[in-house]
């Protein structure tokens, strides 16, 4: 995971966090300043971060405070944070549906978040996607002599993975 130098950040950031350091003992102020410092690290949701601030003993409406400043300096976008994360999971070869369970693990759920999959993701992304975790990893299936047992590691190699019933189809049909 790559950290973010402090200097590489919106400017306000940075006086803000400044500003802060020479503060009294506020918990509002506390709590944004830990919420800068978790947010240098990488992206994060904003129940992401709501998670961490109320890991860290802070009071609920102190939260809900640090959040919507967060928002509103547009340092958490759930949006962004989707998009970044859903190109990582591609990468990592993983399908859509395994991605949209992702995105629910760390509350990025909604119709606008759905939004965000549907446009990242094309059904020939996928698919291309598909042939290309299944090419890397076809040494493992070439084992099994019985082809119907091996379509079936495949499906469930696939599956696993979050391709769709007809991605997987379409790649075992190729074999065949």
């Amino acid at each position: 995971m790559r950290c973010v130098n402090w200097y590489s950040i919106k400017r306000p950031l940075i006086l803000e966090v400044i500003r802060m350091q020479n503060s009294s003992n506020d918990p509002y102020r506390k709590a944004l300043n830990t919420a800068l410092r978790v947010l240098t690290r990488r992206d994060h949701s904003k129940h992401e971060l709501s998670q961490k601030l109320k890991a860290r003993g802070y009071a609920e409406e102190v939260i809900d405070e640090v959040v919507s400043e967060c928002e509103r300096f547009d340092y958490i976008n759930d949006e962004r944070t989707a998009q970044v994360f859903i190109r990582q999971l591609q990468r990592k070869g993983y399908g859509r549906k395994r991605i949209r369970s992702q995105l629910n693990l760390k509350g990025l759920r909604g119709k606008h978040i759905q939004g965000v999959l549907s446009k990242s993701i094309s059904e020939a992304d996928e698919c291309q996607c598909a042939e290309k975790i299944f090419q890397k990893h076809a040494r493992r299936f070439d084992r099994e002599k019985d082809v119907l047992k091996r379509k079936d590691k495949i499906y469930r190699f696939l599956y696993g993975r979050g391709f769709s019933k007809t991605v997987i189809s379409e790649i075992i049909s190729k074999l065949t």
